[in-house]
Order: C-alpha cells, then structure tokens, then sequence
C-alpha cells in the first residue's frame, strides 16, 4: 500500500509510493481541491496534464449536493468527473463546524455534536442531517473513492483546552467505530449493503457484483497545539490501526512557527511505514518545512483561491532550486503591470501562459473577465506541481 524508496540524510524527508485502486503516487506530493467535484476554473483533463496524480474531493458538498445516490448512479464519482487516477475525500467534519456553525436567528447553534454522531443544517438549503462514523465511510463507499478519512472533530483555533480534549475524545470514539464499519465491509458481511465500485483502475465494477468495497482508510489526528492531546490522539489511534494518519486542525488559524512545533514532535510518531498527510496546508514554504520533518501528502485551496484573487506565484528565477526565497508572489491587479508586455511565465508547458502577457491578464482582472481568474489558477497549479516535482528531486539528489 505504502512503500519508503528513499530517505534523505539531510531531514526527515522522504520518498515514497502510494498504491490505490486507480493507480500508484509518488510521495510527497500535492492535491489540488476539487471541494465540490471540480477543481475552479480548470477541467480534470487539464489538471491531469499539469501533473496531478490525485485530486480531493469533500464528502461534506457531495453528500448535500448532487447527493452520493446520484454520483453512485454515474457509476462513481471518478465516472462523474470524468478523472480515472485516484481520488481522496475529507470526511467533511471540517465543513461541518466551519460552514454549518452559525448562530441561528434564535442564538442557538446550527450543529449538535452528540456521542454517536453530528447533527447540522445544510447551507443550502436548511435541511437537517444526522452524520454518523459509519454514514460518513459509506457515503464515501457509494462514491467509489480510493481514500476515504473517518469523521473526525475540528475545533477551530484558537480553543478552550475542554474543547480540545472533546474533540479528541470524540474524534478517537468515531475512528473506532469507522475502523470497525470498514472490517465487516472488508470481510464482505456488507457487500449487498456497499458493494464496490472499484475492480480495476478505471473500472467501475457492476453493483450486483457482491465485491466488498475497499478503500483505504485514513484517521485523523487532532489535539490543537497541545502536545499532550495530540499524543494521546495519535496513541489512540495507532491502537486502532490505520492506512494512513491525517494531521488535522492545523491550517486553521495558527502560525507558522506553531504548526512546525506540532510537526516538530508528532510526525515522528506517526507509524514510519504509513503515509502522512497534513491537511489543508499551505502555503509553498509551509510545504517544503512539512516535508523535511517528514510529511508526505498535502491539499489546498490556496493555488486556486490566491489565482482568483489576482496573486500569481513564481519561482524566483523560473529554476529548480528550493531555498530561502525560492518563490515570490506578485500582484497582477497593480499599476506597475500596465504595461507589462512579457509573458505571465516564460518557462510555462502551457500555451496560455507563454503567450498572454501580464497587461492583458491585468486588464482581465480590471474588466472581470472570468478568463482572467482561469489563467492565474493554471499558473499557480502548475507553480504548485513544480514545486512538488523539485522536491521529489531534492529529496532523491539528497539536497532536502
């Protein structure tokens, strides 16, 4: 499932491979957010020729909207996007308290954590849902993903120390009850229940097949920036046993320096033969600090979020070297790119991007010109899929 193929000498960096259904991963590498099904702006054949290997995909928006029935009579969520490499989806428990945690009109919260489950109301609409461990994993079965994450408690930062330890009490209760769902489906006792979707890379499997699904299934490790929860919420899990281990409730709030602290004592912890993902960071150079202190896997808004927003990351000599200010980020809304007539990246694979200059994609942005936002979300993807590439290759020349 999971192999080490090289260590580096320098740091806690490694190489690896990841195996799944729809095709092997090298480690470390990026996940560009397809949140709702679709990466912003950028078609899933595109992102696949940039170099995604992986996409991630939240079963929080899926199961409100088009709803798992629909996506599992697609034939899949990869048949209904059109993307046949592998897919990971976040259990939603984030989104659960940051999108649905509003006061309402009355002053009382929109989500009820209860001991087997959350009860929340949809942003879309106002219907209530109860989301339990197990709902949660089969969701994620219907839509036939590769990785699916149990649900887990994610208190946003900074937290009252009670919280913290709630949501690791729960998180641990939840994991528990997720793992032993996922043994009987493994052991086939609920093939009729959630047959698989998945025979071969590419292929969905007919429902009547009777074929247990078998995604890999990742824990969530959570404690906020208190060592000893996080260490007790990694100790409870790793009794439980796992096929990779998510680093949760960071990119929430905190510093930099305080992630890298919780990184600092908890990623060598985490079993050295299993994958290890921090979800939801970052920024570049939070990136390359995870992957020195050993983390494999990442996900984030950022490269398309900062694209719409008119901020384009380059590296600092369009090269391949990864040190102190390898990167810059430059504002393509300013004046001084009126007259910019060099290409957005010179050193581009994309066409687009050697050929539009940056007053035009200034005046795009001027106009609002939906073109615009598109243009800077390719650069920043493949700014980010470089930047993986150069990592893996630093890693393996032993310079990271």
């Amino acid at each position: 499932m999971f192999k080490i193929i090289k260590k580096s000498n320098k740091s806690l960096a490694r190489l690896g491979v990841l195996k799944t259904a729809h095709g092997n991963i090298q480690t470390p590498f990026f996940m560009p957010c397809a949140t709702q099904g679709a990466v912003k702006h950028v078609s899933t054949k595109e992102v696949g020729e940039m170099g995604a290997r992986i996409l991630l995909a939240n079963t929080y928006h899926l199961m409100l909207r088009p709803g798992e029935k629909l996506i599992k009579k697609a034939g899949g969520l990869h048949d209904f996007m059109n993307w046949q490499k592998p897919i990971l989806t976040d259990s939603g428990g984030f989104q659960i308290f940051s999108l649905s945690g509003d006061k309402s009109k009355s002053g009382k919260s929109l989500v009820k954590l209860e001991k087997d489950g959350v009860r929340f109301k949809s942003y879309i609409d106002g219907e209530e849902y109860y989301l339990t461990p197990e709902k949660a994993l089969k969701i994620q079965i219907d839509l036939g993903v590769d990785i699916a994450v149990c649900l887990d408690v994610c208190p946003a930062l900074p937290a009252k120390k009670e919280d913290l330890k709630n949501a690791v009490e729960l998180t641990s209760s939840w994991a528990k009850k997720t793992k032993n769902y996922a043994v009987r489906i493994r052991a086939g006792s609920l093939a009729r229940e959630a047959p698989s979707v998945l025979k071969s890379p590419g292929k969905a499997v007919p429902q009547d097949c009777g074929a247990p699904a078998k995604p890999l299934v990742f824990c969530v490790i959570q404690g906020g920036l208190d060592k000893k929860l996080r260490l007790k919420s990694l100790r409870d899990l790793v009794k439980i046993g796992w096929d990779g281990y998510n680093i949760g409730g960071l990119s929430v709030g905190e510093s930099s320096a305080d992630m890298y602290k919780v990184l600092d004592y908890l990623a060598p912890e985490i079993p050295e033969n299993k994958p290890r993902y921090l979800m939801g960071a970052g920024y570049p150079e939070n990136i390359v600090e995870a992957v020195k202190r050993g983390v494999d896997m990442f996900d984030c808004v950022i490269p398309t979020r900062e694209g719409r927003h008119g901020r384009l990351f380059q590296m600092s000599d369009f090269g391949c070297r990864i040190s102190d200010n390898f990167y810059n980020t430059i504002h393509i809304t300013r004046a001084k790119f009126v007259k910019d007539f060099t290409p957005i990246n010179p050193e581009s694979k994309l066409p687009e991007l050697r050929g539009y200059s940056k007053a035009y994609l200034r005046y795009l942005f001027k106009i609002k010109e939906p073109l615009g936002q598109r243009l800077a979300s390719l650069n920043n993807l493949e700014f980010y899929f470089n930047l993986m590439e150069n990592i893996r290759r630093g890693i393996k020349n032993g310079r990271l």
